[in-house]
């Protein structure tokens, strides 16, 4: 194989992370809502767990997009 067809096969492996990150928020949401609908009165407590999870999932998203970009444009 050519170095250039090898970076983009790495480059769209590595952008499968941002689908996967895009699952992973909405298994954060999901749970919140099941959580919150089964008790109401804990919600306000979780919804900064909530926001934690949400954000870590959208990090290696943007970490995979990063490195999906650096290996097309870089490498």
């Amino acid at each position: 194989m050519e170095a250039d067809s090898i970076k983009l096969l790495g480059a769209g492996l590595a952008a499968i992370g941002a689908g996967l990150a895009a699952l992973g928020v909405g298994n954060v949401f999901a749970a919140f809502l099941q959580g919150a609908l089964r008790n109401p009165s804990a919600a306000a407590g979780q919804q900064g767990n909530m926001f934690i999870g949400f954000a870590a999932a959208e990090l290696l998203g943007l970490l995979a997009f990063v490195v999906a970009v650096l290996l097309i444009f870089v490498a």
